[in-house]
């Protein structure tokens, strides 16, 4: 009888071990570990709605399903939304507050491009129109407005947009509606989006607006470098923002802040400010690296950027405005910036010319000012500068310090070109135009960059560890 009993206890542990993947992949799914703002205290796999990841099957019902009923839970300690892998087939679905998103390693959310999935949003207030269509705008593929504490999150798993559908449409002049972005979330506080892969957006990636205390990190970002408008991270009239670790190939601005369109966005009034942009990889060989604008009509102040990369991209830092954007540019910070192979390491646009209509203000005349650049390399680079200010709105307080641009063999006769703008200088080499002048060695430490620490830097991030719950 003992020998029975041991025999059984011996089988039953050789089943435990080796009774197949089945076995070792439950361990697997049972305990999750990641890095967040928030754990939480309930769990499942979106398999437990019915989803199917062969990447035929639309799941967006089984998304929302899951999502509603794991609303129920989520003011009991918050609750979690397990994506095993497959290749899961989705059309825009919303996400609630005290909710965290995670994609397996092996997990593709795959947009669908059925439209009839995707709802339409009335134009953002501070825009007054859609971007590619004067009416509204599809909504995202994952969304959500009025939330508190939502993550979404992974072992990098990817979200692809499958883009190349809506680029077609979008060229072709088919579009009734504005094409939707990947991750968009509206009017909403503490938002952490982390270590995913996005493929082949719509349009924008990760467009956070109207919000605060958001946190992007170890995001990858890909899209051709000729696809329409795939910014990567829009932080649009939105305070205290990190964005760090990223790495983007885009059609577009890499990252792009903005704050609305003209007369709507001044209207609006709500500026993007407290932004903190660190390690971040940039190549689009067709835009910039950083870009402060076009729309920036509620103002953008107070942004932060050091250690960056870019890499075959058309400008370093640009900021692009015009006569009836009103608001404000100012008290912007970069330093320890490289370059390799740029047409333009710096650029300022006062003369953009797009607007939402003809009812914007030609009195409304934007203002900038305090703009620093510091501690930058760069090389095979075809123009240094081209500031352009506004005839009577003169760009004021430029300062540049220890930047040292190598030009290519056949650049441009004079490697600066500068109009409506006054500054500084100190070691930088192209010598600059004459209304940035050098002011010596004795003024290198002279463009500021802050010593203090903005809010969003106090934000503690908790290592988490989730088991899964049958619904």
């Amino acid at each position: 009888m003992m020998r029975v009993t041991l025999l059984l206890a011996v089988a039953f542990l050789l089943f435990w071990a080796h009774g197949g993947a089945e076995g070792r992949k439950v361990r697997r799914l049972d305990a999750l570990e990641y890095t967040a703002v928030s754990c939480r205290a309930h769990s499942a796999s979106l398999t437990d709605f019915g989803a199917v990841g062969d990447g035929k099957t639309s799941n967006t019902k089984a998304f929302q399903a899951a999502v509603d009923k794991l609303s129920q839970f989520a003011p009991d300690g918050g609750v979690q939304l397990y994506v095993p892998a497959g290749r899961w087939l989705t059309g825009s679905f919303s996400l609630v507050s005290h909710f965290t998103l995670y994609l397996h390693r092996d997990a593709v959310l795959l947009a669908s491009q059925d439209m009839t999935e995707w709802p339409v949003l009335t134009p953002l207030p501070s825009y007054g129109r859609g971007r590619d269509a004067a009416a509204g705008r599809y909504q995202s593929l994952i969304f959500g407005t009025n939330l508190t504490d939502v993550i979404v999150t992974g072992d990098n798993g990817t979200i692809d947009g499958q883009g190349a559908f809506w680029w077609q449409k979008f060229h072709g002049g088919k579009l009734k509606y504005t094409r939707p972005y990947l991750i968009e979330f509206m009017y909403s506080d503490t938002i952490q989006i982390s270590n995913l892969t996005l493929l082949n957006s719509p349009s924008w990636n990760v467009h956070p607006v109207y919000s605060s205390n958001i946190l992007v990190q170890g995001i990858t970002i890909l899209a051709p470098v000729k696809s329409p408008n795939t910014d990567g991270i829009n932080p649009d009239s939105c305070t205290n923002v990190r964005i760090e670790d990223c790495y983007i190939v885009s059609g577009d601005d890499c990252v792009a802040v903005k704050s609305g369109w003209d007369e709507y966005g001044i209207a609006f009034g709500m500026p993007t400010q407290q932004l903190v942009i660190r390690r971040l990889t940039c190549i689009s060989p067709y835009s910039a690296t950083i870009a402060l604008g076009s729309e920036m009509s509620g103002g953008i102040r107070d942004v932060r950027a050091e250690d960056i990369v870019a890499i075959n991209t058309e400008s370093g830092i640009r900021i692009k405005t015009a006569i009836g954007r009103g608001a404000y540019v100012k008290d912007i910070y970069v330093k320890r910036m490289t370059m390799h192979t740029m047409k333009w390491a710096f650029k300022m646009d006062g003369d953009y010319k797009s607007h939402p209509d003809n009812n914007y203000d030609p009195n409304a005349l934007p203002v900038i000012q305090n703009i620093n650049y510091r501690d930058m390399v760069a090389e095979n680079v075809s123009v240094a500068a081209r500031f352009n200010g506004i005839a009577g709105d003169t760009f004021t307080g430029i300062c540049i310090a220890n930047v040292t641009l190598g030009m290519t063999a056949k650049h441009k006769k004079y490697p600066w070109t500068c109009a409506d703008v006054q500054g500084m200088t100190s070691g930088v080499m192209p010598p600059p135009c004459d209304s940035l002048p050098d002011q010596g060695p004795e003024k290198i430490a002279a463009c500021d960059f802050p010593a203090d620490t903005l809010p969003i830097d106090e934000v503690k991030q908790k290592q988490c560890s989730n088991r899964m719950n049958s619904f």
